[in-house]
């Protein structure tokens, strides 16, 4: 230890190899996106303002949280090495100081190793260091863990993308403010894609806006693209299901589609691949049946919803574009979704089945919903309905149990049948209380490699538990 030294600063290290070299390993950095994209699903962290991409003296301003408390953290980019790495050191934040080292070594060609070295200094003095040894040390292992899972497996996939020639394509993106497409636009824009978000409000001067609900569309922002992919549909668990909700569900589904279905099928120059959002309820509840894309439409209100939301694409597909419909299983992130709404009870140790918890419950990560989003894109062969699940059916006593264990919590109090019905109504049986045992066949005869093909190892990534 050097003299000037501070005696309480620790360190945190890791080093993983990736499959791309520094260089890629290095642009990846540099693109639009990244920080949000490494960002963990449980730490929620907003750029407030950032100046002058990686280079030195550029600084970005972050709001991170601790527990309840908001608060600002500003960093400045240092000893900026192009494709080798750059430093971070706090200017003003938590900590009493900060140094974070991220370094690409070349190792081949194609191959290198991300190594992350944090050097800090925990507040409040010695106070403070026997918290970094209880507990910051391990926050930021978690992280780095995290970081570099993802960080492999989004490299992987953009090399596999470009042995199929998509290198940069221009894709629109709707419902990119939703759970899904807040993860899909950075995964998109780091791996080299311009991507054109379609929104309803708040139009940025690189997004276009649309009203689907009065059919207001810039049909000539889509001239051209390679790609759409359709994520916009209002949120089916939002609350109880009464007669202006059900509309809403529907409309929003079946207006935006048909619109934008229409809109790409009177392009010139209309794009190669239209990912649509659709959702395994277009099955409605069938038991113990075992459920591929071959299997018929179910009954009910969402299988309804589906099959009208799927046909509303029917324009595009006459026009000769390839249309792919993933039908999305529960989408697991800390960051909203079923599994926001699980989590308080659970930490608490009050969580357990739903009903008698024998209903299959298809689920994926989400990082996987990305995935295969990004796969329909890239893949030819791919058209029509497919099953966006995990490869392992879990019943609902099941997941419940497995996310028991994820956090150390018990997990046997069930909700009785009767009292989702009462707090839920129909919402209950069609969502919290119906059973898909949904099979993945199109992804898995694709060649799709799942980042998280059981319920254990999806949970342990999206909560930060993963060894």
């Amino acid at each position: 230890m050097s003299g000037n030294e501070d005696p309480h600063a620790r360190t945190v290290e890791r080093a993983s190899p990736m499959p791309a070299s520094a260089s890629t390993l290095w642009e990846w950095h540099t693109r639009p996106g990244a920080f949000a994209r490494l960002a963990p699903p449980w730490e929620p962290v907003e750029v407030l303002r950032q100046q002058g991409g990686i280079s030195n003296g550029a600084t970005v301003t972050l709001r991170v949280h601790a527990g309840p408390i908001p608060l600002e953290w500003t960093a400045r980019h240092s000893d900026v090495e192009p494709g080798r790495g750059f430093t971070d050191s706090q200017l003003s934040g938590p900590f009493a100081s900060w140094v974070h080292r991220h370094a690409m070594v070349p190792l081949t060609d194609a191959t290198s190793t991300m190594v992350d070295t944090i050097r800090y200094v925990a507040p409040f003095g010695p106070l403070g260091t026997i918290a970094a040894v209880a507990v910051i040390d391990g926050k930021l292992e978690r992280l780095l863990r995290y970081r570099h899972a993802l960080l492999a497996a989004d490299l992987a996939a953009h090399a596999r993308a470009s042995q199929t020639g998509v290198e940069r394509w221009r894709i629109a993106v709707t419902g990119s403010t939703g759970l899904v497409g807040k993860s899909l636009v950075p995964f998109l824009t780091t791996g080299g894609h311009d991507v054109l978000r379609v929104v309803r409000r708040g139009a940025g001067p690189t997004d276009t806006a649309w009203d689907p609900a009065h059919g207001a569309i810039d049909a000539a922002a889509f001239e051209g693209l390679d790609a759409v992919v359709h994520l916009a549909g209002e949120n089916v668990a939002g609350g109880r299901w009464t007669p202006a909700r059900k509309a809403a569900i529907r409309d929003s589904r079946i207006q935006g589609t048909t619109l934008l279905a229409a809109t790409l099928a009177k392009c010139a120059r209309p794009p190669k691949v239209l990912v649509c959002a659709s959702a395994v309820g277009i099955y409605g509840s069938r038991g113990d049946e075992l459920l591929d894309e071959s299997a018929s439409v179910g009954t009910g209100f969402l299988a309804e919803v589906g099959e009208a939301w799927e046909r509303a694409a029917d324009a595009a597909r006459a026009a000769g574009i390839r249309v792919v419909h993933l039908r999305f299983g529960v989408v697991l992130s800390p960051a909203g979704g079923a599994l926001a709404k699980l989590l308080p009870p659970f930490r608490l140790g009050l969580g357990g089945p739903a009903g008698d918890g024998q209903q299959w419950m298809p689920w994926l990560s989400l990082d996987d919903a990305v995935g295969m989003i990004h796969h329909a894109l890239i893949t030819p062969t791919l058209a029509g309905a497919v099953n966006a699940v995990a490869p392992e059916a879990v019943r609902n006593a099941q997941f419940g149990a497995a996310l028991g264990a994820a956090l150390h919590r018990p997990a046997a109090l069930p909700i009785p049948t009767v009292a989702l019905q009462l707090l839920f109504g129909e919402m209950a049986d069609a969502t919290l209380l119906a059973s898909q045992h949904v099979q993945p066949r199109a992804l898995e005869a694709s060649g799709y490699p799942f980042r998280h093909a059981t319920l254990a190892a999806g949970l342990a990534h999206v909560l930060g538990t993963a060894p």
